[in-house]
């Protein structure tokens, strides 16, 4: 059964739209996870925006000759239907299993997506109609390209459940955040502890490059020492 999709707060939206995913992947390593970057989502081009939403999952198995036809396109479990669920804002994930001779979504499908207002799409698999999805202006991130349908390796099964995606364990409302480096998952149970963590890492490491500027060492700045600690919380307290 699909689980229903929730909404994101505006505010977290903003506030994990200016930070890195390299930083969160620092604040979750110290959180003890360490397997959330989604191997092989990669930007499909350069200068993507950054994105922040709910994980809308999506899933498919091993094609299979009676169930992966272009008849199975209309079909009620289909990815047809599965956009028409999706809400605006959220990020559709998809589980492609890895496979890269058969494209997941085309130009069609990534317009109507668009046009829902879904912020990207995300994918260990790859997409087809390149020159098309472009001009919708979706962000995707995945592996890349090919021109075979979805049905040539793959069949659709289901959406809202949880999946796995670049090797990641992806369940329905988790939080991904995207941006140049790739796909970072934020699991919806730590999400405030890991914004506001997040928040305090940018504000460290943005002085800490202001630091190595002026031209200071690295040994005892970063990592800091307590000497170090202590004069980046004298600093801060004056800039909050």
């Amino acid at each position: 059964m699909a689980i229903e999709s929730l909404p994101l707060n505006a505010e977290t939206v903003r506030i994990l739209s200016g930070v890195t995913t390299a930083t969160l992947t620092t604040v979750l390593l110290k959180k003890g996870l360490r397997n959330v970057w989604m191997r092989g989502a990669m930007p499909l081009q350069t200068g993507q925006p950054r994105r922040v939403g709910r994980a809308f999952t999506l899933r498919f198995v091993p094609a299979r000759e009676d169930l992966a036809t272009p008849a199975s396109w209309a079909s009620p479990i289909s990815t047809r239907a599965a956009i028409e669920a999706m809400p605006a804002g959220c990020i559709a994930v998809v589980d492609a299993m890895g496979v890269t001779d058969a494209g997941i979504f085309g130009d069609i499908l990534c317009a109507r997506m668009q046009k829902r207002k879904v912020a990207a799409l995300i994918s260990d698999g790859v997409i087809r109609d390149l020159a098309g999805v472009l001009g919708t202006q979706l962000p995707v991130w995945c592996r890349g390209t090919a021109a075979p349908a979805s049905v040539a390796g793959l069949t659709f099964v289901g959406w809202q459940e949880p999946i796995g995606c670049g090797g990641v364990a992806v369940m329905p409302n988790d939080v991904v955040v995207t941006d140049s480096d790739g796909a970072v998952l934020i699991p919806a149970a730590l999400l405030d502890e890991v914004v506001a963590e997040a928040v305090e890492q940018e504000r460290l490491e943005g002085w800490i490059i202001e630091q190595v500027a002026a031209g200071l060492p690295l040994p005892g700045l970063y990592p800091p020492n307590e000497e170090t600690r202590a004069r980046y919380e004298e600093w801060a307290r004056k800039h909050r």
